[in-house]
């Protein structure tokens, strides 16, 4: 892929993490511990083996939305966005790479990974989605912006797009299932 075609990353990071504190987390889940580093880490090590341009979006923003929408502004010139919640420390650089060039190769809008028949993260975006995205606001993400466009679903074999860090129980499922992969590289997974 032509470096200038690569669509960003926007790695949202400004999240409150209400659900993980009351499941009974103390603080930030993105900082909680996971296999002796924080979960953004692990998220941010795929991000960067993957090879793409990204923007770590941590500003405090009263919703997803409005995180989004920030975050597309400050990318404006970007070929597309890839928009991957800081909370998902178990997915793959290769992953990422397959969910950017299927944006770019198959002529769709929006491209979501679907691991087992459940839709995950990172959800792509081309760049004509770029004014919706830029006028997001509130909780929802981008949900309406996924509803009106041409949606392509990518079946992936990377359980880490699904595997999100809401509560206590989901950081220690995580750490379980970075044992089963054992620890090969960034991410307790190879990049690729």
């Amino acid at each position: 892929m032509d470096p200038g075609e690569l669509p960003t990353v926007i790695v949202l990071a400004s999240g409150r993490g209400e659900r993980f504190v009351a499941s009974g987390g103390a603080g930030s889940k993105l900082q909680a511990m996971l296999a002796g580093r924080p979960v953004l880490e692990w998220t941010l090590d795929a991000v960067r083996a993957s090879g793409l341009p990204f923007h770590v979006e941590a500003a405090g923003h009263p919703g997803m939305g409005d995180s989004i929408a920030a975050a597309v502004r400050a990318t404006r010139e970007a070929a597309g966005w890839l928009v991957l919640p800081g909370d998902l420390p178990l997915v793959r650089a290769g992953t990422l790479r397959a969910v950017a060039r299927a944006l770019r190769e198959e002529g769709a809008e929006v491209v979501v990974p679907v691991y087992q028949g459940q839709r995950g993260h990172p959800v792509a975006f081309a760049r004509s989605c770029g004014e919706a995205l830029a006028a997001l606001s509130g909780p929802q993400g981008a949900a309406s912006v996924v509803k009106a466009r041409r949606l392509r679903e990518l079946p992936v074999e990377d359980d880490g797009v699904v595997v999100d860090i809401d509560t206590v129980e989901a950081l220690r499922d995580a750490q379980r299932r970075l044992r089963v992969r054992g620890a090969a590289g960034p991410g307790g997974a190879p990049p690729a």
